[in-house]
């Protein structure tokens, strides 16, 4: 489409035109109308998020100065903006000086209260020279104590020819600097203890509600919740003197499971700030709109003063094992330290997030991904094609988050996590399979570790906007330019060793089931997968091998033997475990409380022969129903483990 540019100067009209250059509309036309210049704002709406919250304007005010727009204060009209001193400053200084302002005072960060106006003084849509201020002078209009009002009037300017001015518009190939996108963020900032620990007075609503919380790792660890319905009939029998009221929705229940969480944050001395990453796992996504209203009641920005964490949301079928209609895990840390990337407004680069979350955060020497789903940034609609392009786009818009850390999904993963919908024929999960070895393992540039990344598909009922695929990688970031280890791995620490008993009769099974990816032997991820084949190895009896208890403590044991065993032939710890999840699937008809018990009596006896292992009260591994999971289709429980 052929258009006209109605341009007062200013930031936000040169941001519309290089969009609609993105979109593929030519402009043919620029027009100016004088005295009043901002009259094309109004036609912004469809672009900017002028009415929502501060993280969608702050998402805009980065794209602004991320896309190149050098744009100066040329008249400030608000509370905690001074003449003297703002006036005449790049948008880039006063970044920072606009967020806290907003939150001291609630200006608009962007300036669209009039708060403060702009002139662009540079941007890609100059292809032959930027204008260079040489002299101006500062209006007082209004000297008001409270909010004085100021114009900046030029005195003289002149162009400087740019060198390179074959340029990048146009062709639909303008440079986007993404990473000035990601900020890193520390406790600079103060909160009194009320602040930090501002509880909803809906997490008393349901404290009838039973709850099992699980715990594992020391300084970066995760810690799970969900409801433990007794009512159901768990050993053959119905549980009718139980007192605790079971599931009710999802609502109510998620509120218990984050109150919960958030109870357990609190005795330990932390908050929702020390959360990096949440999974939120849902009973039906239909309700995917109920579950974050609940969410954001908890987690909200004013706790999480560092920035709101990086998530994931699945459809799981908890209700069909006695889990309620909603389960929560968080990875949290003690250090109150990390480079995070929000960006919720339109974008040509990645999709924008659809919850109260961030696309990514890098912890460390880690980056823990949100889960990517095959959106067209601009649109925000799932693409068209089925599951394969919808992967194929998801790891395109996976590349893009990655590449604002300097990093990629092709170099630097960890392990990759596949989501798939249980709704998929056989043929469509093949070509999902197919897919992936061809779009993604085989570009892989495995050069520095000589490793591919753990690779597990998990299948979910259903998942967020209906789509077929959704991807969460994650990565590995060197801290310094030549990649180089800046941590040294803690010593002194007894390693765990599997049973000699065990070791005789698993031994051989260890490298048909195990996915193993290390680096310098600081950070490891390993999937374990329990095929039908190893299962009739291990288990008594060959068939229905899930039905019996023996054989359900047989292929727990397996997974403790192989985990424990990972963990020594790479020197790592017990309590360097940051995760461990059990996923298992529900067309075998097993409550996950005889899930849970068959792998706590495995770890049980596993630590009568080492004492490093931790059998306490609360459990150390999360249990997740799926309706399959695996390296492919055919794996019918798989273990997931991360140690750093």
């Amino acid at each position: 489409m052929e258009v006209v540019a109605l341009v007062s100067g200013g930031k936000d009209n040169c941001f519309t035109m290089m969009r609609c250059l993105d979109y593929g509309h030519k402009a043919k036309l620029c027009s100016s109308i004088h005295p009043s210049p901002h009259l094309f704002v109004v036609a912004l709406a469809n672009l900017i998020p002028l009415d929502d919250g501060v993280d969608e304007l702050d998402s805009y005010m980065y794209q602004t100065i991320r896309r190149g727009i050098v744009t100066i204060t040329v008249k400030v009209a608000a509370l905690g903006l001074k003449p003297s001193s703002h006036l005449g400053k790049e948008l880039a200084e006063l970044k920072c000086h606009l967020l806290q302002m907003n939150e001291s005072y609630g200006i608009n960060v962007c300036g669209e209260g009039r708060e403060y106006e702009t002139l662009t003084l540079d941007c890609p849509l100059f292809c032959n020279a930027r204008i260079i201020l040489d002299d101006y002078e500062v209006i007082l209009h209004s000297a008001d104590s409270i909010a004085s009002v100021g114009i900046l009037h030029p005195r003289a300017f002149h162009l400087e020819h740019k060198p390179d001015s074959s340029d990048r518009i146009g062709d639909g190939s303008v440079t986007q600097d993404i990473s000035s996108c990601v900020y890193e963020v520390d406790e600079v900032i103060t909160r009194t203890d009320e602040e930090k620990h501002t509880l909803n007075p809906a997490v008393d609503a349901c404290t009838n509600i039973d709850l099992c919380i699980s715990k594992i790792g020391k300084n970066l660890r995760s810690i799970s919740c969900w409801i433990q319905d007794r009512s159901r009939d768990l050993e053959g029998y119905l549980v009718i003197f139980y007192c605790s009221i079971a599931s009710v929705g999802l609502k109510e229940d998620l509120i218990a499971v984050l109150s919960g969480i958030d109870n357990q944050l609190q005795e330990e001395g932390l908050g929702w700030v020390n959360v990096l990453y949440v999974h939120l796992y849902i009973s039906n996504m239909k309700e995917f709109g109920l579950a974050n209203e609940v969410y954001v009641s908890f987690i909200t920005e004013k706790k999480c003063y560092l920035g709101v964490p990086s998530r994931s949301t699945i459809e799981l079928p908890l209700v069909q094992v006695g889990l309620g209609k909603a389960y929560v895990e968080v990875l949290v840390s003690d250090e109150l330290k990390k480079r995070v990337l929000h960006v919720q407004s339109i974008s040509c680069w990645a999709p924008s997030c659809i919850g109260p979350y961030i696309q990514a955060t890098l912890y460390g020497e880690v980056l823990y991904m949100a889960g990517q789903l095959g959106l067209d940034p601009p649109t925000m609609k799932l693409c068209p094609g089925g599951a394969t392009a919808e992967l194929e786009l998801a790891l395109q818009n996976s590349e893009a988050v990655a590449n604002a850390f300097s990093c990629s999904i092709y170099s630097s993963a960890i392990h990759f996590l596949v989501y798939c919908s249980a709704q998929l024929t056989s043929d469509e999960k093949d070509e999902v399979e197919q897919t992936l070895q061809s779009s993604y393992i085989t570009r892989l540039d495995c050069s520095k570790t000589g490793l591919y990344p753990t690779v597990l598909y998990v299948f979910a009922p259903d998942l967020p906007k209906g789509a077929r695929v959704e991807i969460k990688p994650i990565l590995y970031v060197p801290t310094n330019d030549d990649g180089v280890a800046t941590r040294e791995m803690e010593t002194g620490m007894t390693q765990p060793a599997p049973s000699q008993a065990w070791s005789a009769q698993y031994s051989d099974l260890h490298d048909s089931c195990c996915q193993i990816h290390t680096i310098d032997g600081r950070i490891c991820s390993a999937v374990v997968s329990v095929t039908s084949d190893i299962a009739s190895k291990i288990c008594s009896t060959a068939g229905q091998l899930y039905h019996t208890e023996d054989n359900l403590k047989a292929m727990a044991r397996f997974c403790a033997f192989q985990i424990v065993k990972i963990l020594g032939d790479n020197k790592f710890s017990w309590d360097s475990i940051t995760m461990l999840r059990f996923y298992y699937s529900v067309e075998h008809s097993v409550e996950a409380d005889a899930m849970s018990r068959a792998f706590s009596e495995a770890f049980t006896e596993l630590a009568e022969d080492n004492g490093s292992l931790r059998t306490d009260e609360s459990p150390c591994y999360n249990i997740v129903p799926v309706s399959g999971s695996g390296c492919s289709a055919s794996q019918i429980a798989v273990s997931e483990t991360e140690a750093a």
